[in-house]
């Protein structure tokens, strides 16, 4: 009789399950916080394959933990150390399938890049805005899995909103059809958004249908330094009031944030001095013209500046000035990893009380842990953070990360008196399972342990993770 793990070669091919060493890279999570064990990486390349190795599992009482780029930051994309779950690489699911531009939608493989799906559609002479600083490695069905945000959020919205129609291969081993570019679709219960989110545990996305969107006819960015979180927010109501739809990016940075950038990317120039306590990236998208544009961010700048809310700004007056502004916002996690370990946070609480949020959560972490630095950037326009906290100067980064109870409980039960959330777009994994339900009523947490038992009876999907 053969073996499972013959079974599964006779499926996708004996050089596409990986055992011993080679399954090393699959293991240890983005971070490099956590090396969990598995009997073997299964590498599928259709969805058929993906079908036939779950009905396997199932057979075989094997847990299956799906696995697309390995860019996630909440170990849920890993498994466990008990060594007796594959993992699922869909990497080898890398085909845009199909282009439909007039019904302005994508059909892509789940394991596909983000950067590649964001080029074809240029090709196409169109746009996929869903944008962050892993487009290069991170794969659509891990961004649909965590409901992934991004830094064009604020206009576009999170995965969830760029995502028509999903293919899954559901616990049984059975294929959802779902790839329907259809807009609307009052035929049911929503089990897109089911799976959508949902990190792999209550199915495997294997592909789905993106929402694209016309090029815009110009882009402008700007780059300004202010005092207080409370005056960029001043300055987002300024912005949306003059700019409307066409206010695309509105991130902000702490000046620790960008201090670290300075440090370890050197190449990378300021556009202004590191004088100032926070900065904010804007940028417009129009579909109208440069000179309309232009006028909107004018009247932006003009107005902020007499309300004395901007110290300084600068505008971009090229492409490359653009993207060198936007290279020091997404070079300030690399940036945070190369000065040492820290304690992260990805939150969100209503974008109105974020400037009361940061104010009274630095100072209470300040009370705590006196000398913490704060790493504080993100998405400010959907009231989404990357709240991270860094040991004081002169502490050791692995004596501080003894206390990251202690800091998660301050942090997060601040988020929750502010009624946010202790995952914006992260997602929930391994890392914050424990949390959860330290925040999640008892009724959100009955429904989703009988939604995860209805679809997955086995617990064989991302067994451990969310919930």
């Amino acid at each position: 009789m053969q073996t499972f793990l013959e079974l599964c070669r006779d499926v996708v091919g004996t050089p596409h399950v990986l055992t011993d060493a080679a399954m090393a890279p699959f293991l240890t999570d983005w971070r490099k916080r956590f090396t969990g064990s598995a009997r073997a990486v299964v590498r599928p390349s259709s969805t058929e394959e993906v079908a036939s190795i779950v009905r396997l599992c199932i057979e075989n009482h094997v847990p299956v933990v799906p696995q697309g780029g390995n860019t996630g930051l909440v170990v849920g994309s890993v498994p466990n150390s008990r060594g007796n779950a594959i993992v699922l690489s869909l990497a080898r699911l890398n085909r845009i399938r199909h282009i439909d531009a007039v019904n302005h939608t994508m059909t892509v493989d789940a394991g596909c890049i983000l950067e590649n799906v964001q080029r074809a559609a240029v090709e196409a002479g169109l746009l996929f805005p869903l944008s962050m600083a892993s487009s290069g490695t991170c794969t659509i069905g891990g961004n649909l899995s965590t409901n992934a945000g991004g830094t064009a959020v604020l206009r576009y919205g999170n995965a969830r909103e760029l995502c028509l129609g999903l293919e899954v291969v559901t616990p049984q081993g059975e294929i959802l059809h779902g790839l329907r570019g259809l807009r609307k679709d009052n035929t049911g219960f929503d089990l897109r958004d089911l799976f959508i989110g949902a990190e792999g545990t209550l199915g495997i996305i294997t592909a789905a249908v993106l929402k694209l969107f016309p090029q815009p006819k110009s882009r402008m960015t700007a780059f300004a330094g202010l005092k207080t979180p409370g005056d960029a927010l001043r300055l987002l109501s300024i912005a949306r009031k003059h700019c409307d739809a066409a206010l695309t990016g509105f991130e902000l940075m702490s000046d620790y944030s960008l201090h670290l950038v300075t440090k370890h990317f050197p190449q990378l120039s300021m556009p202004l001095s590191l004088d100032h306590r926070q900065y904010v990236l804007l940028e417009l998208s129009d579909s109208e013209s440069e000179t309309h544009a232009m006028t909107m961010l004018e009247r932006t700048m003009g107005d902020a500046i007499d309300e004395n809310i901007i110290q300084d700004a600068a505008v971009a007056s090229s492409v490359s000035q653009s993207k060198a502004m936007w290279r020091l916002r997404e070079h300030i996690s690399d940036a945070q990893g190369l000065e040492g370990k820290n304690i992260k946070h990805d939150i969100a609480v209503p974008t109105s009380r974020i400037a009361d949020f940061i104010e009274e959560t630095d100072a209470l972490l300040q009370t705590h842990f006196p000398g913490c630095r704060m790493v504080t950037f993100g998405h400010l326009g959907d009231g989404s953070l990357h709240y991270n906290v860094s040991a004081p100067e002169g502490v050791q980064a692995d004596e501080f990360l003894k206390r990251q109870g202690e800091v998660n409980r301050v942090v997060h039960d601040s988020v929750h008196r502010f009624q946010g959330a202790i995952s914006a777009e992260h997602g929930i994994g391994t890392l914050k399972r424990g949390e959860l339900i330290l925040y999640k009523s008892n009724v959100e947490l009955k429904l989703m342990q009988k939604i995860k038992s209805a679809l997955d009876p086995l617990n064989l999907m991302n067994p451990g993770k969310v919930i």
